[in-house]
């Protein structure tokens, strides 16, 4: 990956935890998604702002799993997010049975997700996407996307 950045924040109200290394387009496009779509969907939610975004994985240099193909993590385009953090103490973690509050937040952010993303991957898409969302970049024929 050119450049690489180790990002520790999405912006000067939200930190990554932990710091994530990524391509400039994900540190940009995690930015304005945290800023413009979840920090907007928590207050609605919850009354809170967004504090932090706990993930479990960015860049790392490995196949997609069950192919031989790099993943989106090899190259620093995506990220899987796990937990979202608010300012008066509420965690959300991304999980197949949130609760009845926790799911309208987790649908709104994971339907928005789509569109800036161009992979949207999470609870119900597989096996491996149950405990978090998985976002990245790929470039798609036409400009599609794949959300599930």
């Amino acid at each position: 990956m050119p450049y690489p950045l180790t990002v520790q924040s999405l912006g000067p109200e939200v930190k990554l935890e932990p710091e994530a290394v990524m391509n400039c387009a994900m540190a940009e496009s995690m930015t304005d998604f945290a800023n413009d779509v979840i920090n907007p969907a928590a207050q609605r939610e919850f009354g809170a702002k967004l504090a932090s975004i706990s993930h479990a994985s960015a860049y790392v240099c490995r196949p997609r799993n069950g192919s031989a193909k790099l993943s989106e993590h090899a190259f620093g385009n995506a990220l899987d997010i796990a937990r979202f953090n608010l300012s008066n103490g509420t965690s959300v973690d991304v999980t197949p049975t949130p609760g009845e509050r926790e799911a309208r937040f987790l649908g709104s952010v994971r339907k928005a997700a789509c569109g800036p993303f161009k992979t949207v991957l999470g609870p119900g898409s597989d096996a491996d996407h149950g405990t978090h969302f998985h976002l990245d970049l790929a470039p798609r024929k036409n400009g599609g996307t794949f959300c599930e």
